[in-house]
């Protein structure tokens, strides 16, 4: 009886579908069964993952947002994949977060930057910004600040001068406004504090 069993579990072991369909199919997986669990690999980051690495601004401080992101219903659908920020032509640009410029040249007559986002998975976030004449190389890594370019006079779809600002993980265009943490999204102007004077005894 029990060599019955034995040969009845073994038989459903091997008929049973691998964890990754399983799970695909909208079972629940406990976290690491499936990615990583025999080399220890890093899993993808999922689509729409977008972590808070962003520490600053492409363009100014908190600058003003004419038009925000509006995803398309298809892909091919009407929407606005990215952010427009309000930036004066000759305004510098600067990278959002650590990476590795992947583009920087001319497309349809505007100057294009883009940057690969070290540590955001496979395939790795990538940033877009246009109209931007580039001040760094394809294949420059940069720091999270560093400036990577001017605002452009022309070519942007702006009524008044802007950078337009994208975020994308291989196809899938995402809101570029989450890569920034809330204490930098949501964060005033400074502000100067009264300076206390203590009298001396």
């Amino acid at each position: 009886m029990q060599l019955l069993l034995v040969v009845a579990l073994t038989v459903a072991a091997l008929l049973a579908p691998p964890a990754s369909r399983l799970f695909a199919a909208g079972a629940t997986a406990p976290p690491g069964a499936v990615a990583g669990a025999v080399t220890g690999a890093r899993p993808a980051a999922d689509d729409n993952t977008v972590p808070a690495v962003g520490r600053t601004w492409p363009v100014g401080v908190r600058p003003r947002v004419p038009r925000g992101w509006e995803p398309p219903a298809t892909v091919y659908g009407p929407g606005h994949r990215g952010v427009d920020l309000a930036a004066a032509p000759g305004a510098p640009v600067r990278a959002v977060a650590d990476g590795r410029v992947s583009f920087a040249g001319r497309v349809a007559g505007k100057g294009v930057v883009s940057v690969e986002l070290a540590g955001t998975g496979d395939p790795p976030l990538r940033t877009t910004y246009e109209p931007v004449r580039a001040s760094v190389p394809q294949g420059a890594e940069v720091a999270a600040g560093e400036v990577i370019g001017t605002v452009e006079a022309g070519g942007s779809h702006c009524t008044a001068p802007c950078v337009h600002w994208g975020l994308l993980r291989g196809g899938t265009y995402l809101d570029p406004l989450s890569l920034l943490p809330p204490w930098l999204l949501h964060r005033g102007p400074s502000r100067l504090l009264p300076v206390l004077r203590v009298p001396l005894p």
